[in-house]
């Protein structure tokens, strides 16, 4: 999933959604053995949040 995130904002590259998670400020996820996982309602609720507050 991390790699569908890269995909769909168009993001330099994976380490930028492993940023995202260590400062916290990206959607929430979660580890599934060593893969990082997010549930698409999160992602999408991040988005919202997101264009609320450039709003």
């Amino acid at each position: 999933m991390s790699h569908d995130l890269v995909n769909v904002f168009e993001l330099p590259s994976v380490e930028t959604v492993y940023q995202w998670r260590r400062k916290r400020t990206g959607p929430r996820g979660f580890r599934v053995g060593r893969h990082l996982r997010f549930d698409p309602n999160d992602v999408r609720a991040w988005v919202d949040s997101q264009i609320g507050e450039a709003a």
